[in-house]
């Protein structure tokens, strides 16, 4: 649990996150970026800013400066929420995937959720498990724009609410556990098969999709992989593609399809483990919250009836169904009595709480409902005003009054007779009945509740207008900190890799000091005798040697190595390549920001 140690960055947004959403919250631990770390950082930066400067939808550099971030170095949290309170946003770490209804809350709560830890060298093009590249340096240079932020934290409201299933929990983990898997340096290959394979086979067995599956497409053909403008020449403010300086590029290639944004979209699955065959093209961001909004109409929390209680029952997790009285009942639903298409009657099995406005009724949390609840739904017969809206005169006319014993008879056919003990009111409006000595029937006189059983409380409400995924009070209800199964993958280093990092680090030094050249010879030699598979530092070294115009024949040595691996080693030679082009193309210093 973060709460004790609890940093809000004096941040307006991250200070108003709840209590079940800083258990996830991670400390960046800054200095354990390592030299080779910046490094990373600062090249995958220069490559987007030199690529992306002209197919980035948003201005790509004063996008990253409005979001505390630059191009030399990793950003701190305290740095970025200083920028971001300025737009109304703020930013916590986290350790690596967190669950899909967590981040999308997040998202509600104007919070940039960002991985702490970032890519190796070994991935510098593109990381399989999230990292502070792709989280910030994806999600925050745009984050300035208003019709954007505005369609982001909408769209965590909306996918907060999401059903999900257990099949979405267990791709879940089996995404992060893969991703974990590619991140480690000395992964056991028949283990990586091993997770490769439960993810496909989780993505194969997903049955009908839940809402969240659906809203994930949405969100991934968005937030992560959209493009805006036209399909001529369309522009990246996807996350996905503005982090990745491989996938910036080859997505614009004419093999990649672009069709246009719309409702069908959702139509469309995605596999995070392969190039995506199509993109998606929006005219401007106000379609976005169009076609979220045509989406949302179709979802439990809208619709609620026997349609969300049905999605409830499907998805075996905690959910929350809202009677129209305003009364929220949170718990695993396990069945219904339908009164044609109506639900007469509803019912949790285990702990489940009784809420109002997502704060809990005194006297009726998880621990005394702790067997489960059933009430039912609907208007008592005869009568026009549903049983919420009964003033002092109609409760008396029926007999609910408090030690007075009556019948409530439903249209629906079901019965509940009882002692009433007490009744729950809020903003006058009934809530709650609880009847001692009760007995609840159903039609044919079906026994629904027996006297034995204890003390009756029953929900009032014609109808049930909303289900929404968790329960309605998170912080009463969720006692238990979620932890997924899998932890993410730390290094140790060897003393052969921490000389490397001094290696890394006294290049960086000569760089941003403007002195020591005379170290780079040495720092050279080292690196050909002690590391001879390493690029990024010879391009480093190069790239000063070039700027301040010294030691002639030992940049022609540098050049000429990294022309050979190249040769020897294709997989690096785009890398190279694109670092070669930067050395005589530099960004320009006004937007090397320190």
């Amino acid at each position: 649990m973060a709460e004790p140690d609890f940093n809000d960055f004096n941040n307006p947004q991250v200070k108003a996150l709840p209590k079940h959403l800083r258990q996830y919250i991670v400390p960046q631990h800054y200095e354990h970026y390592t030299p080779v770390d910046h490094a990373v950082w600062r090249y995958v930066m220069r490559q987007n800013y030199s690529y992306l400067k002209d197919i980035a939808y948003y201005p790509y550099i004063p996008g990253l400066e409005k979001a505390g971030l630059t191009i030399e170095k990793i950003p701190s949290l305290q740095e970025m929420n200083d920028a971001l309170g300025k737009i109304g946003w703020g930013a916590v770490t986290v350790d690596g995937f967190i669950p899909p209804a967590a981040f999308m809350e997040y998202q509600a709560y104007r919070v940039l959720v960002i991985a702490a830890d970032i890519r190796t060298l070994k991935h510098i093009e593109y990381t399989p498990a999230p990292d502070i590249i792709h989280e910030s340096a994806g999600h925050a240079p745009i984050i300035a724009d208003k019709d954007y932020h505005g369609y982001l934290s909408y769209f965590g409201s909306i996918g907060a609410k999401a059903m999900y299933s257990a099949q979405d929990y267990e791709l879940y983990e089996a995404i992060r556990a893969l991703s974990i898997l590619k991140e480690m340096p000395d992964a056991d290959t028949p283990e990586l098969k091993q997770a490769e394979g439960k993810v496909d086979w989780c993505q194969r067995n997903m049955g009908e999709p839940s809402e969240m599956a659906l809203l994930s497409r949405l969100h991934w053909w968005t937030v992560e992989y959209g493009l805006i403008g036209t399909l001529e020449n369309p522009k990246i403010y996807g996350a996905g593609l503005l982090s990745s300086i491989g996938e910036s590029a080859t997505c614009m290639d004419p093999d990649v399809t672009k069709l246009w944004y719309n409702k069908y979209t959702v139509n469309y699955p995605y596999d995070i483990t392969k190039p995506q065959p199509q993109l998606f093209v929006t005219e401007n961001f106000h379609n976005l919250i169009d076609v979220l909004e045509e989406f949302a109409n179709t979802m439990s929390f809208r619709v609620g009836g026997a349609h969300g209680i049905q999605k409830g029952i499907d998805s075996k997790n905690t959910c929350t169904a809202v009677y129209s009285s305003g009364l929220q009942v949170s718990g695993v639903f396990t069945s219904m009595i339908l009164d044609g298409d109506k639900p007469a009657l509803i019912k949790t099995t285990g702990p489940t709480a009784l809420s109002y406005q997502n704060k809990q009724l005194s006297g009726h949390g998880k621990t005394y409902h702790k067997d489960g609840f059933s009430s039912p739904v609907g208007k008592l017969i005869n009568e026009q005003k549903p049983l919420e809206e009964f003033d002092a005169s109609d409760l008396k006319r029926l007999g609910i009054i408090e030690g007075n014993t009556t019948i409530l008879p439903f249209a629906s056919g079901i019965n509940v007779s009882g002692t009433v003990a007490g009744m729950v009111c809020q903003n006058a409006r009934l809530l709650v009945i609880t009847f001692k000595n009760c007995t609840v029937t159903g039609k044919d006189d079906e026994l629904l509740f027996d006297p034995s059983w204890g003390v009756y409380d029953m929900a009032v409400g014609e109808n049930i207008v909303s289900v929404f995924s968790g329960a309605a009070d998170k912080d009463a209800f969720e006692d238990i900190a979620y932890a997924p199964k899998t932890q993410s993958y730390h290094p140790t280093y060897n003393a052969g890799t921490l000389a490397l990092h001094k290696l890394y680090q006294q290049v960086r030094n000569c760089r941003q000091n403007h002195n020591r050249y005379d170290t780079l010879p040495q720092v050279w030699e080292k690196l050909k005798s002690e590391n001879p598979d390493d690029w990024l530092c010879s391009l480093e070294i190069l790239e000063v040697l070039c700027h301040e115009k010294i030691y002639n024949n030992l940049s022609e040595e540098i050049s000429t190595a990294l022309h050979q691996k190249m040769e020897i080693q294709p997989e690096l030679k785009k890398l190279i390549k694109d670092g070669l082009y930067l050395i005589e193309h530099p960004v320009e210093k006004k937007h090397l920001v320190n």
